[in-house]
């Protein structure tokens, strides 16, 4: 168990990645390969000065994350990129690289999956056994994590209470998942359509995606995790997935390590959004657990079934998804009774990030884009021109790889014809 530090007073942040091969774009199964070739041996995880690498539970998916919680978020993206730009060298080998984005555009999970095999590959077949792990809301999905600190009690109801308010409109910032199967999906993050029902043969592992309000550890204990272990013995009998970790709601609850863990946010490009995102994110959280919008009674008592409806029709839609209702949008301090989830997030920008962050010179070119082009996912979207053939999408994707290597940002406008 990792010390309590106080709230927004350190950060962590996980980044998963595809491995494909360079020239098809195929997802390649070399995740244990690159981890033993950097240690030298067989690992699940390496540290790399200030981050790790480390597996997941697909072998075409790797992991990077800062090893300690980190405040200043303006050093994280070249850190991050040094490590990109060391694993694209490292996979050069084999002609493979790293792909971005939350999900493979035309992977097809029920024969390309293969399951992390080495230490700890016994939670992987119980997934695997209880949940199918060969579907689009498992093997196919990658994601960052924001993990934000508490010390104590209080300090998890109002971080509980913000992030909560957030989370619904966090896919019209963050989508980028539009394509699988070869198509058009129909939605902009269609990583989290897939993810809200992907653990439902257990529901109390994920509830209703949104978390309820819970004020303290003890009640989180007894609401939220009693349930899912009582629920998983039946199941799990030698108690391979008893951990918090089981639980996989939109934001959890991380007591070992004393932190809430946002889990809904598609990765990006390059680390440079994916850090500009949660800079973003945390400065709106902070704005919240200050009451500067609405005391947090008020944020707590706002009902977790709307807060799913705002939801569902972000990860639809994104940024164009129209919010109703002024009981969601006063507690954010919007003066109207309806927007669109775009100007939402514009709104929250001018009004609740500190104004040295609205004129930072290193966030400026990435907020930019976010604010005034949409998510990822739309800008995908306009590059293919509406051809979703497998020529169009493969030449979008590759230069999303080389946006991941090179850390730029993604541009519709180069790619369309």
């Amino acid at each position: 168990m990792k010390p309590a530090i106080p709230a927004f007073s350190g950060f962590g942040i996980e980044l998963e990645y595809m491995i494909v091969d360079r020239d098809t774009l195929s997802v390649l199964p070399a995740a244990d390969r690159l981890l033993r070739e950097l240690a030298g041996y067989q690992v699940s995880e390496v540290q790399c000065g200030r981050l790790a690498w480390s597996n997941e539970l697909a072998l075409h998916v790797i992991e990077l994350k800062n090893f300690n919680p980190e405040v200043d978020l303006e050093a994280l993206p070249i850190l991050f990129h040094r490590e990109v730009r060391r694993i694209n060298d490292l996979l050069a080998a084999t002609n493979a690289c790293l792909m971005p984005t939350a999900m493979h555009p035309w992977m097809d999970p029920r024969t390309e999956t293969r399951l992390w095999p080495h230490d700890h590959a016994d939670i992987y077949r119980n997934y695997d056994r209880i949940f199918d792990c060969r579907r689009h809301s498992w093997s196919n999905l990658q994601s960052m994590h924001l993990n934000l600190p508490f010390a104590d009690d209080a300090e998890f109801a109002r971080l509980h209470a913000a992030i909560r308010l957030v989370l619904p409109i966090l896919p019209a910032l963050a989508a980028s998942s539009p394509f699988a199967d070869g198509c058009f999906s129909g939605f902009l993050d269609y990583r989290m359509e897939n993810y809200r029902t992907h653990q439902m043969a257990i529901p109390s592992t994920m509830g209703k995606v949104i978390p309820d309000t819970v004020c303290n550890r003890e009640t989180y204990q007894h609401q939220i995790l009693a349930p899912i272990y009582r629920d998983i013995g039946g199941h799990d009998p030698d108690g391979v997935l008893r951990y918090e970790w089981i639980n996989v709601r939109a934001a959890v609850a991380r007591f070992v390590r004393h932190a809430i863990e946002i889990r809904i946010i598609d990765v990006q490009e390059c680390p440079y959004a994916d850090l500009a995102i949660a800079e973003m994110v945390i400065h709106v959280v902070h704005a919240l657990y200050d009451e500067k919008t609405a005391s947090l009674a008020e944020q707590q008592a706002i009902s977790t079934d709307r807060l799913v409806a705002i939801l569902h029709n972000c990860i639809e839609n994104a940024e164009q998804a129209v919010i109703t209702g002024q009981d969601y949008l006063a507690l954010l301090g919007f003066p109207s009774p309806q927007c669109e989830a775009g100007e939402l997030w514009r709104h929250l920008f001018k009004s609740l990030l500190p104004l040295p962050i609205q004129q930072s010179t290193f966030w400026h070119d990435a907020f930019a884009i976010l604010l005034q082009h949409g998510p990822l996912a739309r800008r995908i979207l306009r590059a293919t021109g509406q051809d979703f053939s497998r020529e169009r999408l493969a030449a979008v994707y590759r230069e999303l790889c080389d946006c991941l290597n090179e850390g730029r940002l993604f541009s519709s406008l180069k790619l369309v014809a």
